[in-house]
């Protein structure tokens, strides 16, 4: 036999309250929860705002990263940039350098060329002539070694030379005749000539306007 129990839940919990011994109700205290649970969900939401915040923090830090790479690479380029640009002032600055130089010696080796050229002897001809820090060298032919010694003399003479040197000279003979090479050395004078005393204004006459 089949029975079905229409009565609502509450109405049964009443009715076996009522029919509990002594006629009075029985109190069921609710269920505690459990504090493990509790622990544990805390513990889940901690580590998951840990983990967020970690995240958020590495996330920053490749961005910062990302950017001093790029400041660094901006940097290296502007500082070749700069080293090359340097190198080339360096450059101009040499080349300016010695271009003044030779605008200063430019006087100077005219008054050689004329020195040498002026106190050369008859029968006495130059082949070669070098200038550098050292002084002078002088390559030539003469037909005899008095010459030689002749514009030896001629040239400690000069105010623009001292200190004139014979190197070497070598009797050369051809089929018609026979003369001598030589070489010479000498230091260059290269201080600065004093300048000219600038000529006195004429004084004025007295009784002029």
């Amino acid at each position: 036999m089949i029975r079905i129990n229409l009565l609502k839940p509450e109405t049964r919990d009443i009715k076996e309250t009522a029919a509990a011994p002594g006629g009075v109700p029985e109190y069921k205290p609710k269920k505690a929860p459990n504090l493990g649970n509790l622990i544990f969900l805390l513990l889940v939401v901690g580590l998951g705002a840990f983990y967020f915040f970690q995240r958020q923090a590495f996330t920053r830090e490749n961005e910062l990263l990302a950017t001093a790479r790029q400041e660094k690479d901006q940097l290296q380029y502007v500082t070749a940039k700069l080293e090359e640009l340097k190198q080339q002032k360096a450059s101009l600055e040499r080349r300016i350098n010695l271009i003044n130089e030779l605008k200063a010696q430019q006087g100077l080796a005219v008054r050689i060329m004329d020195e040498l050229s002026k106190t050369l002897p008859d029968w006495v001809w130059l082949t070669e002539m070098t200038y550098n820090a050292k002084g002078i060298q002088i390559k030539g032919k003469a037909l005899s070694n008095n010459l030689i010694a002749e514009y030896i003399a001629n040239l400690e003479d000069s105010p623009l030379l001292m200190n004139v040197n014979l190197i070497a000279s070598t009797l050369r003979r051809t089929q018609r005749t026979e003369y001598y090479e030589f070489s010479l050395n000498a230091v260059v004078e290269t201080k600065p000539e004093a300048a000219p005393a600038q000529a006195k204004p004429a004084a004025k006459k007295r009784g002029t306007a």
